[in-house]
């Protein structure tokens, strides 16, 4: 039997279209800070050890922007009225972690994809057989994703001074954004 996005949704749950709307809309606008959480790592420490890293992630982070922001044009899908504000954040936070060290930045690294793997996980389980390339899409995204908080890991991100801290203010951060841009 062929499971349709949203088939199972209760009264003011958003409709199909408007969930993948959303999942697009959040989509992009994770990927735009990303984007710039790795151009201001990379402003700090992208002449030390970790700079090709951090190249190769930014580069994968450009790919996967690139593809939401197809995607919301084909779809005629409206962008997060929120996009400026993270692309000053997403370079802050880069900068500002990168600032208090490298296991610093590769805290942050951590804690960015473990809440976007939680994020893409619950897209992925959302969205149905009619919407299996979007579904596709994002699962390989995830896993490269994972890719990046295991390099952050591999990196001694869990010796970053205040990790525990750290790690939880950035993931609440991350999880606040996702909320937000999904609906503004």
């Amino acid at each position: 039997m062929t499971r349709m996005t949203a088939a199972d949704r209760i009264p003011n749950d958003p409709a199909k279209d408007e969930l993948v709307a959303r999942f697009l809309r959040v989509d992009q606008a994770g990927e735009l800070g990303a984007v710039r959480i790795y151009q201001g790592q990379r402003a700090v420490l992208g002449k030390g050890r970790h700079g090709p890293l951090l190249a190769k992630m930014a580069e994968q982070e450009r790919h996967h922007l690139e593809t939401f922001d197809r995607q919301i044009s084909e779809r005629q899908v409206r962008p997060t009225l929120l996009s400026p504000l993270w692309h000053v954040a997403g370079f802050a936070l880069g900068a500002g972690t990168a600032l208090l060290g490298e296991r610093a930045a590769m805290a942050c690294t951590v804690a960015v994809e473990e809440a976007i793997d939680e994020h893409y996980a619950a897209q992925a389980e959302a969205l149905g057989d009619d919407e299996a390339a979007l579904k596709a899409t994002i699962e390989t995204f995830r896993a490269e994703e994972l890719e990046h908080r295991d390099i952050g890991l591999a990196n001694e991100a869990e010796k970053a001074p205040f990790y525990p801290v750290l790690s939880t203010a950035i993931k609440t951060g991350c999880r606040l954004a996702i909320w937000l841009s999904e609906r503004v």
